[in-house]
């Protein structure tokens, strides 16, 4: 069971929270779960919980409190979803960069200066490859990021590793897109990039009726592996 903590912001005098899952023992390092577009909710603590289970610190900072804090949204539901969109909307992703700054600097505080890692999802999988091409993160993941593909400009700033997850069939980021991005990497060799057939986008939710367990697994398993070499 987790916990809200509050983290300052890079802005003087600002805060916001974060919630918390801390392991048995010393954590192996800390790495941050950067939400989609349904605000830190049951799925994303859950993810945080699961990290703490295999050893890690695992922090989850609310980038919706600007404007909405603690938000909590279910993507089954169609008007939660709809909101969720309007959200996206009004999001400034600059500042949640730095917010995702912010919340490395208090996590290597807590794994007292130890690695720090960063996975995220949807909105959360753009955010986390920003935060490979802006900020000092040891290692990050990226379950299907959005509009990256539109981002490729920053990717020459990618200096330490980073695992990109997609679906073949989704919605939001479409084989193109994806092809867009494989070839605007390739001489990286910091990039690793997994396509995952059938599946849409949203797959690895860890509940819902997005998640397609199979496909889920698999991409976990890689994002564990990954971990494990890059954090230790």
């Amino acid at each position: 069971m987790g916990r809200w903590v509050d983290v300052a912001a890079l802005t003087q005098g600002e805060k916001f929270a974060a919630y918390v899952a801390e392991p048995q023992g010393t954590p192996k390092a800390a790495i941050l779960v950067i939400q989609e577009i349904f605000g830190v909710n049951e799925g994303i603590r859950a993810k945080c919980d699961k990290l703490a289970g295999d050893g890690y610190l695992a922090i989850a900072p609310d980038l919706f409190w600007r404007i909405e804090p603690h938000i909590e949204l279910d993507a089954d539901v169609q008007e939660q979803l709809e909101k969720a969109f309007g959200l996206f909307g009004q999001f400034d992703f600059d500042a949640a960069v730095r917010d995702i700054e912010a919340t490395i600097r208090h996590a290597r505080q807590l794994v007292n200066g130890g690695k720090v890692g960063a996975v995220g999802y949807c909105m959360g999988g753009l955010l986390a490859y920003l935060t490979a091409t802006r900020t000092d993160v040891d290692a990050t993941v990226g379950y299907y990021g959005v509009t990256i593909d539109q981002r490729l400009n920053e990717s020459h700033a990618i200096a330490k590793p980073l695992l990109l997850h997609f679906a073949q069939k989704d919605g939001f980021v479409p084989q193109e897109a994806i092809n867009t991005i494989r070839a605007g990497m390739a001489d990286n060799a910091h990039v690793t990039i997994y396509e995952y057939p059938d599946v849409d986008h949203g797959f690895a939710a860890e509940m819902g009726a997005r998640r397609v367990e199979a496909a889920a697994n698999l991409a976990d398993g890689r994002t564990n592996d990954f971990f494990a070499k890059h954090l230790r």
